[in-house]
């Protein structure tokens, strides 16, 4: 089958009716969790695994994997547009990749410009999310053929360099990003080991011996750690809401923002492709590019349309290309592309290079999903500007009995284990010191999602070449991954130490 046929069914998944409404009700949270400060992207994804494996239940695997993931990608690249609302109207950002966007943003909507910027945040996003699905149809299945190649030795250093990358660009500190990284790996060897069967720091605890479920841990992490942020620093929202007068951009605006929409969407595909770069360095990069390449530099800052049409289109694009390694090569290149990752485990849908050719129908069925989502970003977020602007009001008191209902109800559908709930909250106090204390939450979720395949193949490769690691550098991909991933922790350490600023990513 041609790829234009694979898409074609997917849109026929896509179009199902309960797709539809997941796509939809998708979208729609993932807005509101954007508009929500501190609730991010990934709270939001991990809080809804649970709820969507309870609502798919009665379907088949693969149709409930594709039902699950549609509706958690709809609230990836819906949190991702939302995060620009709080910026631009309240001056805070939802999530660190909207810390951009707020520079010019928040200075329209004091010039009583803030329904022409969040428009124009709006119309980026939707050419943003197209041209990443254009990437997406095309770049997919090549790559996947390539790494359908990748034996075991080849897939061990993909996934070392996935996880240098992470830790080499999530937080302030570099070393705090590379302990959390190996807490995660640790926490992974808990269990039964796959191939000799001795049991693993389970201190003779039964419920250790199947090891620690990964949504518990990152339900607990950032949706209940944001909880304990919120109620012991008492840190809520007190910024006063820009007035909405005029919605519709004019045609000036079209004009200023058009090419710097296009350049940021390249640029922000791109940069999202690369593990561990993120929608936080694109919308950085494309600011940045922006500022240079414009004849005016000196109106960013001060309200620029093109300050706020760059970052906005940079990060969405970005969120769309960092589904290639994650459906490509099975390498999650942020912290939700990681949770994303651990719900498709969750189906038995193993994504990686044998995705398209086992499981096309829950690969296709996302990307046609992706287009329809973003075609309901647009007119949703249009016409609904206001309303999503009252969200922000709503009361701290109200939002997080929520949280914690959800969460706590999620978890213990799951495996109906009391031992779930204490790992619940010693995990929701653990993420709100860690967080507290700059250490990044990403890698030690990279690190839980990663360690069992890194492991198995790693001693896979091993068992081929009896014993000998030199076959991680005999391997000519596999030496060249390697080589990849200590520069990419080297070169940044190298930088500091010659006293230079680092620019780092912080999607936490």
């Amino acid at each position: 089958m041609s790829t234009m046929q694979y898409l074609m069914d997917g849109f026929i998944t896509a179009f199902a009716w309960h797709n539809l409404l997941f796509a939809f009700f998708g979208v729609l949270i993932g807005t509101a969790v954007g508009v929500l400060p501190g609730i991010g992207p990934m709270s939001g994804v991990a809080l809804l695994i649970p709820i969507t494996s309870s609502i798919t239940g009665g379907m088949s695997p693969d149709e409930a994997a594709v039902s699950s993931i549609i509706l958690l990608a709809g609230v990836y690249y819906g949190a991702m547009y939302g995060g620009s609302t709080t910026s631009i109207l309240l001056n805070t950002p939802g999530e660190s990749s909207s810390v951009v966007t707020a520079l010019d943003g928040y200075q329209m909507a004091r010039q009583g410009r803030a329904g022409a910027a969040l428009a124009i945040a709006a119309i980026g996003s939707f050419i943003a999310g197209i041209f990443s699905l254009i990437g997406l149809i095309f770049l997919a299945q090549p790559l996947s053929a390539v790494a359908v190649r990748f034996g075991p030795a080849e897939y061990f250093s993909l996934m070392i360099l996935g996880l240098c990358a992470v830790s080499g660009l999530a937080g302030k500190s570099m070393t705090k990003a590379m302990i959390m990284t190996i807490f995660g790996l640790l926490l992974a060897t808990i269990g039964m080991d796959n191939v000799s069967g001795v049991a693993r720091f389970t201190f003779d605890i039964p419920v250790l011996y199947q090891g620690l479920e990964f949504l518990t841990v990152a339900v607990g992490l950032f949706a209940l750690g944001e909880v304990f942020k919120t109620i012991l620093e008492r840190d809520s929202n007190d910024g006063t809401i820009a007035k909405i007068n005029r919605i519709l951009p004019t045609k000036q605006d079209m004009k200023d923002s058009g090419m710097p929409m296009i350049r940021s969407s390249v640029l922000g595909f791109f940069i999202g492709i690369l593990p561990g770069a993120g929608a936080t360095l694109a919308s950085f990069f494309s600011y940045i590019m922006e500022k240079k390449l414009s004849k005016h530099p000196e109106k960013f800052g001060k309200g620029a349309i093109e300050g706020v049409a760059a970052p906005e289109t940079a990060n969405n694009a970005a969120a769309g290309g960092a589904m290639i390694p994650l459906l490509t090569l099975g390498i999650p290149g942020s912290g939700t592309t990681a949770i994303l990752m651990g719900a498709l485990i969750m189906y038995n849908v193993q994504p990686g290079p044998l995705l398209f050719e086992e499981h096309p129908g829950v690969a296709w069925g996302l990307i046609a999903s992706m287009f329809i989502g973003n075609l309901m970003l647009l007119i949703l977020n249009m016409p609904l500007v206001r309303v999503f602007a009252k969200i922000i009001e709503t009361p701290t008191k109200y939002l997080i009995p929520g949280i914690v209902a959800i969460s706590v109800f999620g978890v213990y559908a799951v495996q109906a284990s009391v031992f779930d709930l204490m790992l619940l909250v010693g995990c929701g106090i653990a993420g709100y010191y860690l967080a507290r204390n700059d250490f990044p939450l990403a890698p030690l979720v990279l690190g839980l999602v990663l360690g069992p395949m890194i492991e198995n193949n790693m001693r896979r490769a091993l068992t081929g070449s009896n014993g000998d690691f030199m076959i991680f550098l005999q391997k000519p991909l596999s030496l060249a991954f390697l080589v990849i991933a200590v520069l990419w922790i080297t070169v940044p350490m190298l930088l500091k130490m010659r006293g230079k600023k680092v620019l780092v990513n912080e999607e936490g």
